[in-house]
């Protein structure tokens, strides 16, 4: 059996540039708008009032973003590749433009639910096209680049969203980034590949899935703004409590979100969703690193924002790195390594919190930090290409990958709500909310280690299927 699996080039990759920007961009103006969008509310609130209903800017965004993430292949079936990213980029132009407009909260919130929905679309839509749009081989530099986009708004989005608000033009920046859809929408048409619409196979809206995910997303997001221990408690099982009648209602519907090898004996895509799930959570902890700098480490706010952005650099950065292992076997060992290299670094980083922080032991955090992120640069991109390789079926493809965007999103919004949590129970004490948070992930991500060895050994099988087709086929030629 050959162990090797033919991985592209960069130089290939540039070849589909077109669609790659179209995708990566995509990407990006919807982890661009979730950044911007925090630092310019406080200045939003100022101009507009609406303070009591300052949280629910994210939980709007993040329980449309969700539900958006569900209706990828639908959009595709109905309205093909052109089509779906024409939707996307509008829908999410529109909320921009409402944003932009707004004279009162309640009408910030409706643009902000339309941005919501056109980013989870766009974020689902970019997943899918790698697996129709690009050839095999270039799935994982696909995946590696797209992954990376969520990395690079880290930087763009508080650093855009600084300097408008520093002016005060924080209409201004909506504008933008409703702009940047606009020329996004008008380049697609001219790269993206065509497909035709298949009204007559598309399939029903999954209505008691979505609504289940709606009530989690909502439950979650809920929980992530609320200060009374046991009341988040309360609606974290609550959400829990969803996700496992989602799952249920999932298994034995005809109409599902996710793809069907996700419920069926012996698949390792569950699995493989699984570990995404144990390892993106862990990006939570980044919105609480600049507080922890500020406050133990005594560093300027804009130091203590480059510390909340290493975590984002070392994913980014690994994994272009990572994207080039092609043995299998080294393929499945950066799956379980991943998780276990971000663990790893944030329980050596929780060791080292303490009040009033030398300022050698703080410049110490940032290569943890570096290190902690490379862990999800390592195996994020293998661990799509799994989901996106789990079926030879075309049909049940396209859903497993839209579906990565689900579970990253989901996943994003549960480890928000964690990661209030364990601050909320480390107070009033800073060193142990920083301690129980960073411990709490680094618990997180272990499981993520087991996850990965599950998923390694149920799809060792298919591996070597596909690899024993391989060298069949080169002997042949």
């Amino acid at each position: 059996m050959d162990d090797n699996q033919s991985v592209g080039s960069w130089r290939e990759l540039g070849s589909h540039f077109g669609t790659v920007v179209v995708l990566g961009g995509g990407v990006l103006v919807g982890a661009v708008n979730i950044y911007l969008a925090a630092s310019l509310l406080p200045t939003a609130v100022a101009d507009i009032g609406g303070e009591r209903l300052y949280a629910w800017n994210m939980t709007v965004f993040l329980t449309a973003q969700v539900v958006a993430t569900m209706l990828v292949s639908r959009t595709l079936s109905r309205r093909g590749n052109v089509g779906s990213y024409l939707v996307g980029f509008g829908v999410f132009a529109v909320g921009s433009v409402v944003c932009a407009a707004s004279p009162v909260m309640p009408v910030l919130l409706v643009g902000r639910g339309a941005q919501g929905l056109g980013a989870g679309l766009l974020t689902g839509l970019g997943f899918a096209l790698i697996y129709s749009a690009l050839p095999r081989h270039l799935w994982v530099r696909g995946s590696a680049l797209i992954s990376a986009m969520f990395g690079l708004g880290n930087f763009v989005g508080p650093t855009l969203g600084g300097l408008f608000a520093q002016f005060g033009s924080w209409r201004l920046a909506f504008v933008v980034l409703a702009v940047a859809a606009g020329v996004m929408a008008a380049f697609a048409p001219h790269v993206l590949p065509k497909s035709g619409r298949t009204e007559a196979e598309a399939v029903p809206v999954p209505l008691g899935s979505l609504m289940l995910v709606i009530g989690a997303a909502g439950a979650v997001s809920v929980a992530g703004i609320l200060s009374n221990d046991v009341m988040m408690g309360v609606f974290i099982a609550l959400a829990l409590a969803l996700v496992t009648a989602f799952a249920v209602t999932e298994k034995r519907s005809q109409v599902r979100v996710l793809p069907r090898p996700t419920y069926q004996t012996g698949s390792a895509l569950r699995w493989v969703y699984l570990t995404i799930v144990f390892l993106a959570a862990g990006v939570a902890v980044e919105t609480f690193l600049p507080l922890f700098g500020q406050r133990l480490g005594g560093l300027p706010p804009v130091a203590a924002g480059f510390f909340g952005a290493a975590l984002s650099l070392g994913w980014s950065a690994s994994q272009v790195v990572s994207s080039s292992a092609h043995q299998q076997r080294t393929i499945r060992w950066l799956r379980v390594t991943g998780p276990g290299v971000l663990a790893a670094g944030f329980a050596v980083l929780a060791l080292l919190q303490h009040r009033n922080a030398p300022l050698l032991l703080v410049i110490a955090w940032l290569p943890l930090l570096l290190l902690a992120g490379t862990g999800i640069g390592l195996a994020m991109p293998h661990l799509s290409v799994a989901a996106m390789a789990s079926t030879p079926d075309k049909e049940e493809g396209g859903k497993a990958a839209a579906a990565i965007a689900t579970v990253l999103t989901m996943s994003t919004a549960f480890g928000a709500a964690v990661a209030g949590l364990l601050v909320n129970l480390g107070g009033p004490s800073m060193v142990t909310s920083a301690r129980y948070l960073l411990l709490g992930f680094a618990a997180i991500s272990t499981l993520g280690m087991l996850t990965a060895l599950r998923a390694n050994h149920l799809a060792q099988p298919t591996e070597a299927r596909r690899g024993t087709e391989a060298t069949q086929t080169a002997g042949n030629d």
